[in-house]
């Protein structure tokens, strides 16, 4: 991984994990995932860090997987950095909040359901465009988008992949707030800073208590979609998602039952 793509900066106890890679749209790598899932990892141990906060680039978040590198990689995705990263956030003690501009695709959106505060810009889009490249959800959003939305709305995120605009997020309640793209960061880094300065414990512990309403679902939903997103990603539905995208057309799935 180039030092320059995952861009890691601590002060005041809060450490600034920024996807940095605007010539590839910020499409995240294995080697990314590894940089992310450790820096995770040490700042969970580490007393000094209290809050981490998530920040793309001014003109794009994150637009998901670096699909040839992904698509390169053997085995399974639990065994694969992103299946580390997704186990490090997701099981992150932690606060978490994330500064949003531009597109968040895929995991780019899935990994801000486990973020705590979630700022975005007036022209931040959301989009889960698995069903469109022959593939399942991932990062446990099969699990919480129906629990925070309804079926219906999460099936036109899920199933259809419908792009959500970031006041429809807002009105579904997976952000806190909309600013102008000038401001998202400050006002990100704002809210980090009033964290790291709560008492450590009670937010840690209250993070715990708040996630305990989704028992071990969480848990289990990501363990069963890496399995199913695995198979996808070498079946041949995937294969003509990426074929079409090659050659610049829409895939076609009449021929799949």
């Amino acid at each position: 991984m180039s030092l320059s793509e995952i861009v890691a900066s601590t002060e005041a106890g809060i450490l600034t994990l920024r996807i940095n890679r605007p010539d590839k749209k910020n499409a995240l790598t294995n080697a990314m995932y590894t940089g992310l899932a450790e820096a995770l990892a040490e700042a969970g141990k580490n007393p000094g860090i209290r809050v981490v906060l998530f920040a793309g680039c001014p003109e794009i978040f994150c637009s998901g997987n670096d699909l040839q590198d992904f698509l390169s990689a053997e085995g399974s995705l639990n065994d694969l950095p992103v299946g580390r990263f997704i186990r490090e956030l997701g099981g992150f003690g932690k606060p978490v909040v994330a500064a949003v501009n531009g597109a968040a695709i895929g995991i780019g959106t899935t990994l801000l359901l486990h973020c705590d505060l979630v700022y975005a810009g007036e022209g931040a889009r959301f989009q889960l465009p698995f069903t469109n490249l022959g593939l399942c959800p991932e990062f446990a959003s099969s699990y919480v988008l129906p629990r925070l939305l309804g079926h219906v709305r999460a099936a036109e995120l899920l199933m259809l992949g419908e792009v959500l605009t970031a006041d429809k997020a807002l009105a579904f309640g997976l952000i806190n707030e909309v600013l102008p793209p000038a401001e998202v960061e400050a006002r990100a880094l704002a809210q980090a800073q009033r964290l790291a300065r709560q008492a450590p414990e009670a937010l840690r512990i209250t993070k715990r208590l708040m996630r305990q309403s989704y028992g071990d679902g969480v848990t289990q939903a990501i363990a069963v979609e890496m399995d199913h997103f695995s198979a996808l990603l070498k079946g041949p539905e995937m294969k003509e998602a990426v074929q079409a995208f090659l050659q610049k057309r829409a895939p076609d799935f009449s021929r799949f039952s």
